[in-house]
């Protein structure tokens, strides 16, 4: 896929590149009369449906719509989705837009223009074609519910000024197409296909979309037809192992956005802590570091009534994906001790704009720093959807099936101990209410940073519960000494913090919250459009 993305650049876009549908092709595009012939025409015309088809950065972010993270700088659009406060004004998450979908449908009326010469290719490229187009539709229903429906190219602007569809009509839409591309068979099987859609994309994603609907009988089946991957395991680190570079396009990886340094590249720039050169833009919440049990599968809350967890020092003994996922104080990282609650320190909240505002960085996919010679111009791979969801959405759509046997615990034991965590307490999680609240969490450890939790706390009905009042980051020094010379077996330094934790701001989240506002351009752009309630 690299080598398709390298084309892309070196093309003058048949298609337009601008975010709403109601925009034309540029001027100098090339001719329809001209394009369509050869099989390379139809690679460099599926390569622009790529790309942009989902955006690394963007994954990263959606976690600060959530109650995982917070986005202090405001202009890049995502603090006002935390909390509440955004308007038709603001940038917004950048998902209402037809510049993908217009791409795949003008590929799709005309691929039949084309004159194949390899077997089977034509139908391979309409299915990942199709496929982009429903993972587009996907997006952009979880983000604004109702939207239109568009499967063909626009002549002109006012043939454009289409209606909304409702969320249900296109979630049918994304169903059918899943169906028929998985059905069809032409995609290619099994890992190493890199940034291509695989035959397993197709059924993850549909897996995905049933899951959301609360379709458990369906993802269940569904999960268990995905087959040829694994998780990815090397060992001893295996889940941070996960993440590294040199580890791209793993058994695990079902579907990637391919990344090409100066090319097609991946910047981690912004979300790098301020001492070592960044800007601090995506940040872990407290919340999220207690949603880590300790090492021997207790809560905090149980670790706390058993004497267990000490408030002043609570990074000794956690699961190990808090380590392999967040920067959090006495931690080694970048070839020194993070000393986010010294005053003074280059990461201390108060220090400057770009210092963490709680205290914490995120880690995955950024550690180390070194594996990247310019951080801010990287060919690193992103993930979109691995193999350990299969697991953790089969596990929980028998849960929610009341479907309690050795088949769903051993979907979520093999996530937990490929981190290295014991297997599920049998005896303590019993009953599905408890079982729930366990998947739910795994859910949120496991995929912490990959974007998945404003989805799932929405289609679950708790953002009302979890998006509203103050939030907080780490317990501030309170003393003079904070970070100890005293080290743990994994070189983290022993803390003793005495401090109130650093207030970050003041949430708010109404029902309208679950769907983001469109914007105004939009709305100005196709009178039809009806703006989503609330706004």
């Amino acid at each position: 896929m690299k080598t398709y993305i390298k084309a892309l650049i070196a093309l003058p876009f048949v298609f337009t590149s601008c975010s709403d549908f109601l925009d034309r092709a540029p001027a100098d595009a090339l001719s329809p009369s001209t394009f369509w012939k050869t099989e390379k025409d139809a690679t460099l015309a599926l390569t622009g449906c790529y790309n942009g088809f989902e955006s690394g950065s963007t994954i990263l972010y959606r976690d600060c719509g959530s109650d995982n993270a917070y986005n202090y700088h405001r202009h890049e659009g995502w603090q006002v989705i935390g909390n509440g406060e955004m308007t038709q004004s603001d940038t917004g998450a950048g998902s209402f837009g037809f510049g993908t979908i217009r791409r795949c449908n003008e590929f799709l009326e005309n691929v039949d223009k084309v004159t194949f010469t390899t077997e089977g290719l034509k139908e391979q490229y309409t299915s990942e074609a199709r496929f982009i187009r429903a993972y587009r539709y996907f997006i952009m229903t979880q983000s604004y519910g109702d939207v239109p429906l568009v499967t063909r190219v626009f002549q002109t602007p006012q043939e454009a000024e289409v209606p909304r569809d409702s969320k249900e009509t296109v979630e049918q839409f994304i169903i059918d197409e899943l169906k028929a591309i998985i059905d069809g068979n032409a995609l290619k099987k099994g890992p190493g296909t890199g940034g291509r859609i695989s035959h397993a994309a197709a059924q993850a994603l549909l897996m995905r979309v049933y899951l959301f609907k609360g379709m458990y009988a369906e993802v269940k089946e569904i999960a268990g037809q995905i087959t040829g991957y694994s998780l990815f395991n090397n060992g001893e680190g295996a889940y941070n192992n996960l993440f590294l570079m040199a580890n791209e396009n793993n058994n695990e990886a079902i579907l990637e956005i391919e990344h090409i340094k100066s090319d097609y590249g991946m910047s981690f720039g912004a979300y790098t802590p301020n001492s070592a050169g960044g800007w601090s833009s995506i940040v872990p919440l407290q919340t999220l570091v207690d949603s880590y049990e300790m090492a021997d599968g207790l809560t905090i809350e149980e670790a706390k009534a058993a004497g267990t967890y000490d408030e002043t020092n609570p990074y000794v003994n956690r699961d190990p994906r808090l380590s392999a996922t967040i920067v959090y104080p006495g931690q080694v990282y970048n070839g020194k001790v993070y000393s986010s609650v010294v005053a003074g320190n280059d990461d201390n909240p108060t220090k400057a704009d770009n210092s963490t505002k709680t205290g914490y960085n995120f880690k995955k996919y950024i550690n180390p720093i070194d594996q990247y010679d310019d951080m801010w111009n990287t060919g690193r791979n992103m993930m979109v959807i691995r193999y350990a969801e299969v697991l953790l959405s089969k596990a929980e759509a028998m849960i929610e099936l009341n479907l309690i046997n050795d088949e769903m615990y051993a979907a979520i034991d093999a996530v937990r101990e490929r981190a290295g965590m014991p297997a599920v307490d049998r005896n303590k999680y019993n009953s599905q209410d408890k079982l729930r609240e366990l998947v739910r969490r795994e859910r949120r450890v496991e995929f912490a940073y990959e974007g998945m939790r404003r989805f799932d706390i929405i289609r679950w009905n708790i953002a009302k519960d979890v998006l509203n009042g103050k939030v907080y980051g780490c317990r501030q020094a309170g003393n003079d000494n904070p970070i100890l010379e005293e080290t743990y077996p994994n070189g983290d330094h022993k803390v003793n913090l005495q401090g109130e934790p650093f207030f970050v701001e003041t949430r708010t989240f109404a029902e309208h919250n679950k769907y983001l506002p469109l914007s105004q351009s939009s709305l100005d752009k196709n009178p039809k459009l009806v703006q989503n309630e609330g706004y």
